[in-house]
């Protein structure tokens, strides 16, 4: 179960575009995550990789915490707000809410809810 103070600091990271560190830091080495109801990818290399084409897609992205953050026992739910610049110069803004499942201090699985219709400038 992790603490409320560990999963604060991966939201730090994050809010503070760390987000490959933050991955590495924090995420088990076969960590799932997984958009919507699409399959899952499994295993950090794997979701490390498909981050950093991500983040190479869009351009520059924002991340902001909507608190409060939920944590009961091993599992937390966090409300994102994501910003995207796109290299067009378009915005795109995604909310959406992460439910995460921790193994001790590692996040084990992370499945991704939101309207995939925000992703349209």
């Amino acid at each position: 179960m992790p603490s409320r103070e560990h999963v604060e600091e991966f939201v730090r990271m994050v809010e503070a575009k760390q987000y490959l560190e933050a991955m590495e830091a924090f995420y088990a080495p076969d960590a799932t995550a997984q958009e919507n109801n699409e399959p899952p990818r499994i295993g950090l290399p794997a979701l490390l990789d498909n981050e950093r084409k991500t983040l190479a897609s869009v351009g520059a992205a924002d991340a902001q915490c909507m608190r409060p953050i939920v944590i009961d026992g091993d599992r937390v739910v966090i409300h994102w707000i994501f910003t995207f610049r796109l290299p067009s110069g378009a915005m795109i803004k995604l909310e959406e809410i992460a439910l995460q499942t921790w193994r001790d201090d590692q996040l084990a699985s992370e499945r991704f809810f939101y309207d995939s219709r925000q992703m349209r400038p």
